[in-house]
């Protein structure tokens, strides 16, 4: 969950999102190497006078600047082509859950389920109770078991919109008369929220995202509750 004066990512609840944090620590101290370096350079050059009447025509200063460069965009690139492709895999999901976008609420099926499905809308502030988060909370969860790979097929019915939850490190637009899918897996039992992340309509910032993750046994029960009510 963000919280305020928050400077980095929420905290990771998957595996993909565990990595992307690892990335981001890679390239943060990459940039700091360089902008110390940076910041060096400029200054010696202010604090001195000494100049080299050279350096305009050194061979070798011409070899750093392009050799050095290309090997940190190298070292940057392999690790982001992995999550790239490790955010891209699909193996052998346990569930898929078909997430539909509308102006402006989301709508869930449950695809392995017969007659599983609910639409999900955000909670008015005036009906919020003590301790849940204003403009986060919905009337009806995602629940997915946790330590299991989880399919999320995403579309919309009208406009744009995107299926974002930061702590599950997922984001995927969800465009009309397009299917796109992502997957992951929560690692740890908890309560993960997300926002449509595509400008969608005036009611664009009233479109949260809800997850909870719980035990097979527990998920189990909930199935088994929602399809007798339905």
């Amino acid at each position: 969950m963000a919280h305020p004066t928050q400077l980095g990512f929420q905290d990771a609840a998957s595996p993909v999102m565990e990595e992307l944090l690892h990335f981001h620590d890679h390239a943060l101290m990459i940039v700091f190497l360089i902008s110390t370096m940076v910041l060096y350079i400029i200054i010696a050059m202010v604090s001195t006078k000494l100049t080299n009447k050279y350096i305009l025509d050194s061979q070798e200063i011409e070899i750093v600047w392009t050799v050095l460069p290309a090997v940190i965009l190298v070292l940057i690139a392999l690790p982001s082509l992995r999550i790239l492709y490790l955010m891209d895999e699909v193996n052998d999901p346990h569930l898929t859950i078909k997430a539909m976008g509308h102006q402006w609420y989301w709508s869930y099926e449950y695809t392995d389920y017969e007659d599983l499905g609910f639409d999900s809308y955000m909670i008015p502030t005036q009906d919020l109770t003590p301790g849940q988060f204003r403009l986060l909370e919905t009337d009806h969860r995602m629940v997915v078991p946790m330590e299991s790979p989880i399919r999320v097929l995403v579309s919309a019915e009208d406009v744009l919109h995107s299926w974002a939850i930061p702590s599950l490190g997922v984001k995927m637009d969800a465009v009309p008369g397009r299917l796109n899918q992502t997957a992951f897996i929560a690692s740890r039992p908890g309560v993960f929220y997300g926002q449509c992340s595509e400008i969608c309509g005036a009611n664009h910032s009233f479109m949260p995202i809800v997850v909870e993750a719980v035990p097979l046994k527990h998920f189990e029960s909930w199935s088994t509750l929602m399809l007798e009510d339905a």
